[in-house]
């Protein structure tokens, strides 16, 4: 998914949950971010991070940077491990790529296994086809804190994880950032996750941020439709037991192409409330005196 516009704060101590379906341009966004986009892909405007330009740094300079002051937990750590590598070795190649040597690094790998609730003792030695689903996450969150990060990406750190396991990681999640100080930019599709643990949530729509606020305020008044019937569909299916070979509720219509280049709102080909203008003219984005911001013109131009 291409990116048009999209504008992002991301402030110390947040957990800001980028929330949208699949195809919205969520995982584009933190590609961006890192600079890790195809070489085809362009990236204009700025990612300003500590005051640093990333766009503007070389390869060195991302290198130190990645890993050390932003991170990644990856969505599926089994593609992520190196197979044929013990856990600990990967764990340890982190704090090795940022300068840490000799035997404090091996102990530092054991305090990390230890953060994420793995026995070191059996866990350095194993490799990656010999730990559970839940286990793979807890290294990759290993390698993610190894060198206290001011920024963690969480893209969708469980969905590949059963259900069980799910609120455990991210328990253990949310509590290791709150130790480590580090703000996160959590991925996700689930409005459950984003109301747990986030602080602000993002709304994703067609390579877009469509709203954008504090969860309580998105989530107790949803402004933009596409937001609205994302929060109707969870709730509906979070409240109800549907009886067998009840059709599934879905929200009408199509995600729009990325390649589309009329100039009139993206989610109008879908929205219950279109109006005449929205076939014309992309919205503006609208800022409420709470800091709620969308871009729709129930609310402005």
């Amino acid at each position: 998914m291409a990116l048009d516009g999209v504008s992002l704060d991301i402030f110390p101590g947040d957990v800001i949950g980028l929330l949208g379906e699949s195809g919205s341009g969520k995982s584009t966004l933190a590609a961006s971010l890192l600079r890790v986009l195809p070489a085809s892909a362009t990236c204009e405007g700025s990612v300003r991070f500590e005051d640093r330009d990333m766009l503007t740094m070389n390869d060195a300079e991302l290198r130190n940077l990645r890993g050390a002051r932003i991170s990644v937990v990856p969505q599926d750590p089994a593609v992520c491990l190196n197979p044929v590598m013990r856990v600990g070795d990967q764990v340890s190649e982190v704090l090795r790529a940022h300068g840490v040597r000799g035997a404090k690094r091996k102990q530092r790998v054991s305090e990390l296994l230890c953060e994420v609730c793995l026995d070191p003792e059996r866990i350095y030695a194993a490799y990656p086809h010999e730990l559970s689903g839940g286990q793979r996450q807890r290294v990759v969150m290993a390698q993610a804190i190894a060198c206290a990060p001011a920024l963690v990406i969480a893209d969708e750190p469980t969905s590949k994880l059963d259900a069980a396991v799910q609120g455990e990681i991210l328990e253990l999640l949310s509590k290791l950032l709150r130790r480590h100080a580090a703000a996160m930019m959590l991925i996700t599709h689930d409005p459950a996750i984003v109301a747990k643990l986030c602080n602000r949530a993002a709304v994703m729509y067609a390579g877009r941020i469509v709203e954008e606020g504090k969860t309580e305020d998105v989530f107790r008044k949803p402004l933009h439709p596409y937001t609205r019937g994302l929060l109707s569909l969870a709730r509906s299916d979070s409240a109800r037991v549907a009886p067998p070979h009840t059709p599934f509720v879905a929200l009408a219509g199509e995600p729009v192409s990325w390649t589309r280049s009329e100039a009139a709102c993206r989610f109008a080909p879908r929205c219950p409330e279109r109006m005449q203008v929205c076939t014309v003219r992309d919205p503006k984005e609208s800022v409420a005196p709470d800091s709620h911001s969308v871009s729709c013109f129930l609310y402005g131009h």
